[in-house]
């Protein structure tokens, strides 16, 4: 798993303006995803980010980037918690939750899109994406939004900036782990 991926895919979550990222990684006969993972969650553990395979197939594995105190605030959100009750999640704790996705997205053949939550969409947005995909959305971007668009604009626009700067800091020889900051 390159650098340049991650950096491409997660500087939101590096920077601490997002909860979490996905990004699919290619699989081929000598990629062993699990020792890769041990070893960004060892680079990244103190900077309070973690990374875990969400899915595997012979072809790819989708990664999970994310940092714990920002999704248990997310998943804290009555509306979140209410979105993830209908779909029959067990909300005891984050990492339950995520346990749960990981099941969801192994045994139905429909993407789960309340992962949205898990990324740090606004509850209201995955909501009506989840009902209505089509209609009343305000603007694109990371996500559909369909409430808010000036905000979602503004946050789009964070998220691109912080890509576009940590692009060129990971060029100029920054690592993952100076990279990424630390949160409370």
């Amino acid at each position: 798993m390159s650098e340049e991926l991650i950096v491409d895919n997660c500087s939101p979550t590096l920077a601490g303006i997002k909860t979490g990222n996905l990004f699919s990684v290619k699989i081929s006969a000598e990629t062993d995803i699990y020792s890769e993972v041990r070893e960004l969650n060892a680079e990244l553990r103190s900077r309070g980010i973690r990374v875990i395979p969400l899915k595997k197939t012979d072809e790819y594995a989708l990664i999970y980037l994310y940092r714990p105190g920002h999704l248990q605030k997310d998943l804290n959100d009555p509306q979140a918690l209410e979105i993830l009750k209908k779909k029959g999640y067990e909300c005891d704790s984050p990492e339950h939750c995520i346990v749960q996705l990981i099941r969801r997205l192994k045994e139905n053949k429909v993407f789960p899109h309340e992962i949205g939550l898990f990324l740090g969409y606004p509850p209201s947005d995955v909501a009506c994406f989840m009902d209505h995909p089509c209609e009343g959305v305000k603007c694109c971007g990371c996500w559909k939004a369909y409430s808010k668009p000036e905000t979602a604009k503004e946050t789009f626009g964070r998220f691109e900036m912080c890509t576009r700067a940590y692009r060129r800091m990971n060029k100029q020889g920054k690592s993952l782990r100076q990279l990424a900051v630390i949160t409370g």
